[in-house]
């Protein structure tokens, strides 16, 4: 799995950088030629977050180069930032605002900006954060749904709170969301159960989160037309985000309700994080509640508290709180817990120095010798 995951954001690059080299070389409709630019560049942003989120340092290649070129070493997570910070800003002036129609889905101005407030998170440069949430707000069309689990609906996808959303299809095999499968319980036909939610999780909730119910299935729980037992996970817990009864599927590996990457909500916590470290309480507050309101207008006894703390390291921790709840099963936590510097405490026999990052696959450092430069990964 590492290493397709290796090969598949490599794939993507190798694409998206033939595309930029190729693209000033045809004549078309400047306005899809900038739009094609864009979408590449943006992309090829993308693919190379998720490596150097999953390895550290990867090499780094932003034009198609002859294979004898292939095996450098890699290059420095710092240089491969600076690099999507450009892609980003380049992409988010070349792509639109909104599409329509069949169009929709394609990268936007707000997920290029999305995805360099995210960097920035990354690189702790709290001030550029805001000048990237301060743009994604300005563009007026992203707002939190009414609904929390209208973000996980088939029939609620492409909404207002998404601001980069990956499509999937069930039409055929690899198009699919596969969480689908890894996460459903073995106790239902074809689930892998990859994922069981821990008790520790589920005491993360306060009291009457409505986002617990639909985050987590526990016993007797309605489980996609089946009665939840405790022996469905060792945990008696499992996720319920990205999962479909069967009869709505074609495959189980190829669920079709998208993933989307980034949401407003996390848009607002990027926000309120970066507002909390710039020591700007009273701001930081301010988002930090549109996120928690919307869960408490949704709880049948609304008693989620309003955060007012003045002490920075109180605040701290109700953003990092907020986005272990609100975000639960995005498959952000772990990497939120490494950029923390706090994964020791929470992931067991995790080694500071050594588990930041995922392993080379051992395939390419075959291919290419030259990706061994730390004995620790």
């Amino acid at each position: 799995e590492i290493n397709s995951f290796w090969k598949l954001n490599y794939n993507g690059i190798t694409q998206s950088n033939l595309v930029l080299d190729k693209i000033k070389t045809i004549t078309f409709d400047p306005a899809v030629q900038n739009r094609v630019t864009g979408e590449a560049l943006f992309l090829r942003a993308y693919y190379y977050f998720l490596l150097i989120q999953v390895f550290g340092d990867v090499p780094l290649f932003t034009t198609i180069v002859s294979p004898e070129k292939l095996k450098t070493p890699r290059t420095p997570k710092a240089d491969i930032y600076t690099q999507i910070l450009a892609d980003c800003d380049l992409a988010a002036s070349l792509l639109p605002t909104t599409y329509t129609s069949s169009d929709v889905g394609r990268a936007t101005k707000g997920a290029a900006l999305g995805l360099a407030a995210k960097i920035c998170i990354y690189q702790k440069n709290w001030s550029k954060v805001i000048d990237y949430t301060t743009k994604i707000k300005a563009l007026n069309i992203y707002t939190l749904m009414a609904d929390y689990k209208d973000n996980f609906r088939k029939t609620t996808q492409n909404n207002t709170e998404s601001v980069w959303e990956i499509e999937h299809t069930n039409l055929g095999l690899n198009l699919g969301n596969s969480l689908n499968q890894w996460w459903y319980s073995k106790k239902i036909v074809g689930g892998y159960g990859f994922a069981e939610v821990t008790q520790n999780f589920v005491n993360a909730f306060e009291a009457d989160d409505p986002r617990l119910k639909f985050t987590v299935a526990m016993n007797n729980d309605d489980y996609f037309g089946v009665v939840y037992k405790n022996s469905f996970s060792s945990t008696h817990f499992s996720p319920r985000k990205f999962l479909q009864p069967d009869s709505t599927v074609t495959q189980k590996a190829d669920g079709d309700i998208n993933y989307t990457a980034i949401r407003f909500d996390e848009v607002l916590l990027f926000e309120a994080e970066a507002l909390t470290e710039l020591n700007r309480l009273t701001d930081a507050q301010v988002s930090l509640e549109l996120v928690r309101n919307r869960a408490r207008l949704q709880s049948k006894t609304p008693t989620l508290p309003k955060i007012t703390t003045t002490d920075q390291a109180t605040m701290r921790d109700a953003v990092r709180h907020e986005r272990q709840v609100e975000l639960g099963f995005e498959c952000h936590r772990f990497f939120d817990l490494v950029r923390w510097g706090i994964a020791s405490k929470y992931v067991p026999e995790f080694v500071v120095g050594k588990h930041e990052v995922f392993p080379i696959p051992q395939i390419e450092i075959d291919l290419n010798p030259n990706l061994v430069q730390n004995p620790n990964y």
